[in-house]
Parts: structure tokens; C-alpha cells; sequence
């Protein structure tokens, strides 16, 4: 090695910020073991670098003991201060035993550690990056796929989008450009493993916050979300301005902001409504569109009893269940939905069960009278 070597291990540090005194030491440690290998030594030695030139030399290191039983560790105390009169019992001597052909071997030796470490840095810094961007929303471009996964190129990296974590209606082919949202980062012995989704409700939050200022400033914000991912999906939202329509901050101008994110999500069905801290309109709201005539809360089973119009009930209820579903899923109550005739007719049924308790004043004289008749 040369200086143009110490030269090029500067202008790594440089441009892919791995200090050149750990490439040096990483390569000096390496070194070592490589001298024992290929000279059959057991001895203990010590490779240096001149950080200046790039002179590689190997120094054995011995033990001044009184009487030597293993000469390739230790050193008499007379033959030591043959060297240096100051050498003391129990110092250490190094010795230069630096081979003839040493250049050639740690020139290979130093090839490999510095590119090992220059993978090492690139894992560890796409690592800190992409584990910076969970729960973040990212655009990549399919690049293939196997027998479970789809994997998207997204820049430095290849990502893994799970066939799982598809939405039903969307198939992707070679060089699709996709959104995906980053649900985990692993490390791994090949580098940093990326996964992504298309299903989790966390992408529809961050397609809003893309599309509407409101929410990406803070002004609206999104208090929950329930999502049937290529279906249907519900979204409920907050302003902390009262001069600010959330529902309509979000459906945009002739709707164009939902609109956005519906395409994006291939059609995916957006209903927003407004979150309230009242249970009952809160509850309401996230039936809609259906229109709901009342909400009665029992607090203990954390259940809400429904009533809508009658020609609203297949509507409140919503194909499969799936309107009635995600409402409960949205405001994490259980809702149980009823007409307005059938809820009408189980209070009649109610109603007809009673029994008096007590009986009229004129009942109890007719009682008497027909007592006093008979005897």
C-alpha cells in the first residue's frame, strides 16, 4: 500500500462518510489474522499503517520473562535489554517481522475489508433512513415479482409489497409506478429489509395529508379511519378552526381532493364525516349516508340501539353489512340497527307485556259491594 492508498481512503470518507481511521484499523485487524493464515505463525503480533505514507509493517510482540519456555511469546530479560537497556521483567517487545512479499497480501486483504465496510456503511445508512420513514408514504416503481411478493424499487432499495397487502382489484406489472406506505424495516445479513402495504389504513391517512393542506398543517385533523382496502373506506374527521369545514376541506373543490385519492386507491369507496365528542351524533354521522332518526347509548355494554327511516335501513346497513361494519369499526362501538316500524313495533310488544300494579278505586268498590250482595 501507498499513500495514493491512504489518498483513496480520504475521499471515502469523503463521499460515503466511513471514517478512514476505522477503515485502518478495521484493515490492520484483519491483517493480522491474515499473517497467522498464510505464514503459519502463532506468534502475537501487531500490524500498523503509517496513516501518512500507507507503510505496512508487522511487529511481533514478546514478554520478557527470566526464562523462556515459548520463544515465539516470550523474550529473556538479557536478550531484551540487548535492544533496550529499560526493558523491565513483564514488559512487552515488539519486534519487526514484517515478510518480504507482506505488500502483496495486504493489498488484497485491504481490498476486501475497505469494500466489506463500504457495504456495511451503505446497509447501515439506508437502515437509518428507511427506519426514519415507517409509517411513511413512499412512490417506487414494480420492478418484479415472485410467488409472494411484489418488489418495488424505491430508490436505494428494493422494498417487499406482500400479495397480502394488495387491495383485491389491483394486479401491477413490470415498471407500474405505485404509492406504498412502509409498515416495517428490518435488518438483515443482506442489508436492510423494507415492507410495504397498500391495505393499512395508514396510507389513506397519508394520501389526505398529501392532498389536503388542512390536515398536513393541522388545522383538520383525522380522527380515525376504518377501511375495507379496494372497497369501501371511512374516514372521520376534526377542525380545530370553527371557521373550517373539515368534510368539506377534504372533499376539495367539486371534489377533486377525495377524488385524487380515490384513484390512487383504484375506486376505492371514501365516505368522511365529522367526528363529534357527542356519542349520539358522533355515532350518526359515521352511519352516513344513511340518515339515522335517533341513538341510544348503554354505556356498561358499550353498544348503540339505531333507528333509521324504513326505506333507509338497507342503506344504514349497506351491502354485506359493510356500511354498518365499518361504522362500528370507525367509532369502536358495537351498533345495532333497527327500522323505524320494527323499533315502533317492539315498543308496542313492550308496552302490551306490562301488567298494572295496582288496581282503580272503582274496582275496589265493586269488589266490596259484590262481597256485601252475597252474604
Amino acid at each position: 500500500m501507498n499513500v495514493e492508498f491512504i489518498e483513496a481512503l480520504e475521499q471515502l470518507e469523503k463521499e460515503k462518510g466511513i471514517s478512514k481511521d476505522i477503515l485502518i484499523e478495521a484493515i490492520e485487524a484483519a491483517l493480522i489474522s491474515g499473517y497467522k493464515r498464510n505464514f503459519h505463525s502463532a506468534q502475537n503480533v501487531r500490524v500498523d499503517i503509517d496513516r501518512q505514507t500507507g507503510l505496512v509493517r508487522v511487529f511481533a510482540r514478546k514478554t520478557v520473562v527470566e526464562e523462556v519456555l515459548d520463544p515465539r511469546l516470550e523474550i529473556s530479560l538479557e536478550a531484551a535489554r540487548e535492544m533496550n537497556p529499560v526493558y523491565q521483567l513483564g514488559d512487552i517487545v515488539e519486534i519487526e517481522v514484517t515478510p518480504a512479499d507482506f505488500g502483496r497480501i495486504a493489498a488484497q486483504t485491504a481490498k476486501q475489508v475497505v469494500t466489506q465496510r463500504i457495504r456495511e456503511a451503505e446497509r447501515s445508512i439506508i437502515y437509518q433512513d428507511f427506519i426514519d420513514r415507517e409509517e411513511d408514504i413512499m412512490t417506487g416503481i414494480v420492478q418484479r415479482s415472485d410467488n409472494r411478493y411484489y418488489y418495488v424499487d424505491l430508490g436505494r432499495v428494493e422494498a417487499m409489497l406482500p400479495f397480502s397487502e394488495t387491495m383485491p382489484t389491483e394486479r401491477f406489472r413490470h415498471g407500474d409506478r405505485v404509492k406504498v406506505y412502509i409498515t416495517k424495516v428490518e435488518k438483515s445479513t443482506k442489508g436492510p429489509q423494507i415492507f410495504v402495504s397498500r391495505t393499512h389504513p395508514g396510507l389513506l391517512r397519508r394520501l389526505f395529508e398529501l392532498e389536503v393542506p388542512e390536515i398536513f398543517d393541522g388545522v383538520v385533523e383525522i380522527r380515525s379511519i376504518a377501511r375495507e382496502a379496494g372497497y369501501r373506506s371511512k374516514v372521520a374527521v376534526y377542525s380545530n378552526d370553527p371557521n373550517v369545514d373539515p368534510v368539506g376541506a377534504c372533499v376539495g373543490h367539486r371534489g377533486m381532493r377525495v377524488q385524487n385519492v380515490v384513484n390512487e386507491l383504484k375506486g376505492e369507496k371514501i365516505d368522511i364525516v365529522r367526528w363529534s365528542d357527542n356519542i349520539e351524533e358522533w355515532i350518526a354521522n359515521a352511519l352516513s349516508p344513511s340518515t339515522v332518526l335517533s341513538v341510544t347509548i348503554l354505556e356498561d355494554e358499550k353498544i348503540a340501539r339505531v333507528v333509521v327511516p324504513d326505506h333507509q335501513l338497507s342503506l344504514a346497513i349497506g351491502k354485506e353489512g359493510q356500511n354498518a361494519r365499518l361504522a362500528a369499526k370507525l367509532t369502536n362501538w358495537k351498533i345495532d340497527i333497527k327500522s323505524e316500524s320494527e323499533a315502533n313495533k317492539a315498543q308496542e310488544e313492550i308496552m302490551q307485556e306490562e301488567v298494572p300494579l295496582e288496581t282503580t278505586e272503582n274496582e275496589i268498590n265493586e269488589t266490596v259491594e259484590g262481597t256485601e250482595n252475597q252474604e
